[in-house]
């Protein structure tokens, strides 16, 4: 039985040659993402703007602003909506209440779910979630937190590992990827919560782990091929580790369309974030990472000859001993 091959053993594409169209594709949709990010915010979840939030199901799409005006009629606050996977399924966002009386949140879902039931019939509630300002403010810092130190720790542990090159090229690339997702949702205006955290650090685990494996070769051939020109050994290296890296990501790809499809709205944002980071992730560990080692001075054989001159440098010191 022959093994499934997406792409062939004999694979020989100049990825090196288009480098600097890449560097700019990369430079724009980063510029873009900022922009996005900028003008049309993050749709903020509950996690981290704070407040309660009602999903409630209809059984035909809703106009939002009567749901709205609805909703403010209670008194509990300006309310924010919006649609959740369909147009059915409304999400509620209301303001925490003032009162210290536990159960004032529960009593402020009654009222929505109540309101809401007698002027759209059949509507039914879902469920709730409440997170107070001060949490809310603990969990940006700690999510902004966490993405910047993931950032710092690879790109540290690339340069200790490789040469400072490879950790300056693997930060570039886990920017970029982190850029192209926050641009994504702030298009598409997701809910962004803790669930997109994780998908972030997990795009970043994945992004690294499929850099590691072309970096690992090209240390190899540097090794191997010392006299071989650093633009040839780097498409040599990525077309070595092309298969796996194809196939990994078709793969994962094809894991996360089953969970976009059966997964309902609830992991829709996650697995949207996961399929763009996939891409993209993909993307720069192919184009941009490894051709931005070539603009960074890397050459074949770099550690070794510092190593060398070293030993002789030492050498030279220690000089013949003299005889008395």
């Amino acid at each position: 039985m022959r093994l499934l091959k997406i792409v062939p053993d004999n694979t020989n594409i100049g990825f090196v040659k288009v480098r600097h169209i890449a560097f700019f594709i990369t430079a724009l949709l980063s510029v873009a993402a900022i922009v996005l990010v900028a003008t049309l915010k993050l749709n903020m979840g509950v996690d981290f703007v704070g407040g309660v939030s009602i999903e409630e199901k209809f059984v035909t799409a809703p106009p939002l602003d009567e749901v709205r005006s609805t909703v403010n009629e209670l008194g509990l606050g300006d309310a924010t909506l919006q649609q959740l996977g369909n147009a059915n399924t409304v999400t509620v966002r209301l303001p925490v209440p003032d009162s210290n009386d536990p159960n004032a949140v529960n009593a402020m879902v009654e009222k929505v779910k109540v309101a809401l039931a007698e002027k759209f019939p059949g509507a039914t509630f879902s469920s709730y979630s409440t997170v107070s300002g001060k949490v809310s403010e603990g969990l940006v810092f700690n999510g902004i937190l966490a993405v910047i130190l993931a950032i710092i720790g690879i790109a540290i542990f690339s340069w200790l590992r490789y040469e400072w090159q490879f950790g300056v090229s693997t930060a570039v690339a886990i920017i970029h990827d982190v850029l192209m997702t926050l641009g994504f949702f702030a298009l598409t205006q997701f809910v962004f919560d803790l669930n997109i955290v994780a998908a972030v650090l997990t795009i970043i685990g994945y992004s690294i782990n499929d850099k590691m494996v072309i970096d690992d070769r090209i240390r190899e051939n540097m090794r191997k091929y010392r006299k071989m020109g650093m633009k040839e050994l780097i498409d040599l290296s990525v077309n070595e580790t092309l298969p796996r890296t194809v196939m990994t990501s078709v793969t994962i790809m094809l894991a996360l369309t089953s969970l976009l499809i059966f997964g309902g709205h609830v992991l829709r944002g996650f697995t949207a974030a996961m399929m763009l980071g996939i891409i993209v992730g993909t993307y720069s560990s192919v184009y941009v990472s490894s051709s931005l080692l070539i603009t960074l001075g890397l050459k074949p054989g770099f550690r070794e000859e510092k190593a060398e001159k070293g030993v002789v440098a030492g050498a030279e010191r220690v000089g013949p001993r003299e005889s008395r």
